[in-house]
């Protein structure tokens, strides 16, 4: 009974999860005991004796009059200043136009589950496939779920499966499979081929035991169609089947593509073009004749994302959800690396590591691009972000689909690059998707996004500062200055103060961008941009603080240090907690502290956290410590022993290799 009322929920609301799941039909089976132990109690209190109609009273004695009316309210007919772009002709982004969007419709704040908005009824007359009469066809807008992580893509096939079943209930389906065809892709395709023949096993139990979903349709009620996609796209099928063994031969037949090139939208609108006929209105039945279903299996961003809004645009006029079995997008980066094995056992087995492309997550990157001070973190640019690149998400997330991010090696923590799966990204951590799912981006279009930007400074200048801090690296600086004589060490000294030099304007220009933004910090309200702009501001106040500190060591260095130990020679220039470069320093210091550790509290277990707390292991501010470094030993006169090679022969040489190394391809465009 439950199970059914949970489908029907399902069905009606268009939401996955539903007020009765998990322990809810326990919680309901308590409250509806209490209100009827509520109701008898109140039937045995209730003295019998009071009227059933009793009467009202009103104290006269203060005379109110009704008829007073409110004073008169005045509108202020004048139209609003719009607000537009900033006059910062650095930030490209603020030169868009943001047309007027009406917020009726905003993305809800519901976090954690997929919500339905009924829009209303539109009319949509002279339509491509409506005839003179035109037909009133009620449009629903429904937004997807985005935050998916799984380890492979077999759970999630068992989770489209469970929509399929859905979208049974409520008519025949056909589900069209597009799979990319790079060759990075090789062992999901092989996953879910072996997957096939469960899915159709389990709809065939339901059919065999008289599942509705089954019993209501005629023949053939689920058809299932294969597209191969790349440079070009190519249909796997003749025409759409039923039959598990024909659709995974399909599979096994696809092509690899070694072009690079995913036209994944491109891919997605010609299936439009090619099913929409499906949803048009059957005027005997007053019905759509099926349901359609996009899956889509791809491991990049595509490369023809100037056509998502198209994409976008169509699915949902013909109410065709669109589902992606994805990999995880890194965090505020374009690129990943990922491990590729050649599949070949002729050729050399060792891996190498290929460039993908495979976020940012968001439209924009939020997150500033800066080294991490005094140390090797490599790693701390490649960290799961919690979602999928953002363009295939919005395409799920805005047509009612669900987006899959899989990786083999998911796990919440640290992943070792040599733990990485084979044509696996090399993601170095992983977080709890349930917990990153209220930090969700926004899946907008570029208009309302820059929209949103304009409403807060916070977000305008985070987005500001993270595409100015992405012009270059920034070297590690130089520690250790041995002091052999004056005039080499104060040329070392000179040299690493140029390079501080370089890197002071950088900070110094970003700190001022994200500056200007701290007056609105406290009127935002989404997880996400508190986290993304507590974390720049906070890194580079902390980053501004070493550089600055950094060069008025080097200068003290020239005039003022002494050894303490005559036998030492080489001063060393180590990270410590005291800010003994004035006070303003120290000033700006603390409040770097205060904006990480805020991070760190409020945010735990994200990504922000994480690199808030790795900014803090490093001291800001520097001291001076001494040590001795041993001269370097003037060569002497080589002996050529008359030119005479009389070196004995080896006793026992090495035996030659009888097999010649395998031959290393280099992996192919991923």
């Amino acid at each position: 009974m439950i199970k059914r009322l949970r489908r029907w929920l399902q069905v009606k609301t268009g939401r996955v999860e539903t007020p009765i799941d998990g322990d809810a039909p326990f919680w309901v089976v308590s409250v509806g005991f209490h209100l009827l132990l509520l109701v008898l109690l109140a039937k045995y209190m209730i003295d019998p004796n009071v009227p059933d109609h009793p009467k009202l009273v009103v104290d006269t004695s203060e005379v109110i009059d009704l008829l007073e009316l409110p004073p008169e309210v005045a509108f202020d007919d004048e139209t609003m200043e719009e607000l537009g772009a900033k006059d910062d002709d650095a930030f490209e982004l603020a030169n868009a136009e943001a047309p007027e969007v009406s917020i009726e419709n905003e993305v809800s704040e519901d976090f954690d589950v997929p919500v339905m908005e009924d829009l209303g009824e539109i009319v949509t007359k002279n339509d491509d496939f409506f005839t003179d009469t035109a037909e009133v066809l009620t449009e629903v807008s429904q937004t997807g779920a985005a935050g998916y992580s799984v380890k492979g893509a077999s759970g999630a096939v068992d989770r489209i499966t469970e929509e399929i079943l859905l979208s049974l209930q409520e008519r025949k389906t056909t589900v069209v499979w597009m799979f990319d065809q790079s060759a990075s892709l090789l062992r999901q395709r092989e996953e879910i081929q072996d997957r096939f023949e469960r899915i159709y096993h389990e709809l065939g139990v339901l059919k065999a035991s008289g599942d509705k979903s089954f019993a209501k349709h005629d023949d053939r009620p689920l058809l299932t169609q294969v597209w191969a996609f790349g440079q070009t796209i190519n249909p796997m099928l003749e025409e759409e089947t039923d039959d598990p063994e024909l659709i995974k031969a399909s599979i096994g037949k696809i092509p690899r593509d070694n072009t690079g090139v995913e036209n994944v939208f491109s891919t997605v609108l010609q299936g439009v073009d090619s099913y929409r006929k499906y949803r048009r209105i059957n005027r005997a039945s007053g019905d759509r004749d099926r349901n359609i279903m996009f899956i889509v299996v791809s491991d990049e961003a595509g490369d023809d994302a100037a056509r998502l809004d198209d994409a976008v645009e169509a699915c949902s006029k013909y109410e065709i959800p669109v589902y992606v079995i994805g990999v995880p997008a890194p965090f505020g980066r374009d690129k990943t690396y990922v491990k590729w094995v050649d599949p070949d056992p002729k050729f050399d087995q060792s891996p190498q590591f290929a460039e993908v492309s495979q976020g940012p997550e968001s439209l924009f990157s939020e997150r500033l691009k800066l080294e991490f001070n005094g140390g090797d973190f490599e790693d701390l640019e490649m960290i799961d972000s919690g979602f999928g690149p953002f363009s295939l998400t919005r395409l799920c997330f805005e047509t009612g689909g669900i987006y899959f991010a899989v990786h083999p090696n998911r796990r919440v923590g640290r992943v070792r690059r040599t733990e990485t799966d084979a044509y696996s990204a090399d993601l170095r951590y992983f977080f709890d998707s349930k917990n990153m799912r209220k930090y969700r981006p926004d899946y907008v279009s570029r208009q309302e996004y820059m929209k949103r930007l304009k409403k807060n400074d916070c977000r305008y200048v985070l987005v500001q500062a993270a595409e100015a801090s992405a012009t270059g690296q920034l070297q590690a600086p130089q520690y250790r200055f041995p002091k052999l004589n004056e005039a080499t060490f104060v040329n070392a000294i000179s040299q690493a103060q140029r390079a501080a030099a370089v890197l002071e304007p950088k900070y110094e220009q970003l700190y001022a961008i994200l500056k200007a933004g701290e007056q609105d910090r406290e009127m935002e309200a989404s997880p996400r941009w508190q986290a993304g702009y507590d974390l720049a501001f906070g890194r580079i106040m902390a980053s501004k603080v070493r550089a600055e500190s950094y060069n008025a060591m080097l200068a003290l260095a020239k005039t003022k240090l002494k050894f303490e130990d005559e036998q030492n020679n080489t001063w060393i220039l180590e990270p410590a907690d005291t800010i003994s470069t004035g006070s303003q320093a120290a000033k700006l210091a603390e409040r770097a502290r205060i904006y990480l550790e805020r991070v760190i509290d409020q945010h735990p277990d994200t990504p922000w956290a994480m690199l808030a707390a790795r900014e803090l292991e490093t001291p800001l501010g520097w001291q001076w410590t001494e040590a001795f470094t041993p001269p370097p030993t003037p060569p002497g006169p080589r002996a050529n022993n008359n030119n005479n090679n009389n070196n004995p022969p080896r006793a026992n040489p090495r035996p030659q290799a009888n097999a010649m190394p395998k031959v290393k391809r280099p992996p192919p465009k991923l």
